[in-house]
């Protein structure tokens, strides 16, 4: 029975990993069938910049999902250098938000 328990609470830890790997798994499919990373590395710059200098920059700031998620669709220029970010406007709103903070947790 001792097992059995500690099989349980081995499972139940380990469920939100698992769950949240197959999160990142989908955000990271999104991102690859969206173009991004033919602009963007995980780390590093390509020609915009990299998912984790993106995080780093806009930490701490509690309204940065909602205007990356826009700047997704939309587009934007100037704020990493003078190469413009194409927009993704078929993207839907809601995909657009969960990639931004997507992105946002790359760091």
């Amino acid at each position: 029975m001792k097992k059995e328990w500690i099989a349980l609470a081995t499972a139940s830890l380990l469920l939100p990993c698992v769950a949240q790997a197959d999160a990142a798994a989908d955000m990271q499919a999104l991102a690859d069938k969206n173009g991004c990373f033919a602009c963007h590395g995980m780390q590093s710059k390509v020609v915009g910049p990299g998912f984790a200098e993106v995080a780093a920059k806009y930490k701490g700031d509690g309204q940065a999902a909602e205007r990356l998620g826009r700047k997704i669709r939309d587009g934007g220029k100037g704020v990493w250098g003078p190469v413009p970010m194409p927009s993704h406007g078929n993207l839907g709103e809601a995909d657009a938000r969960k990639l931004a903070e997507w992105v946002l947790s790359a760091g």
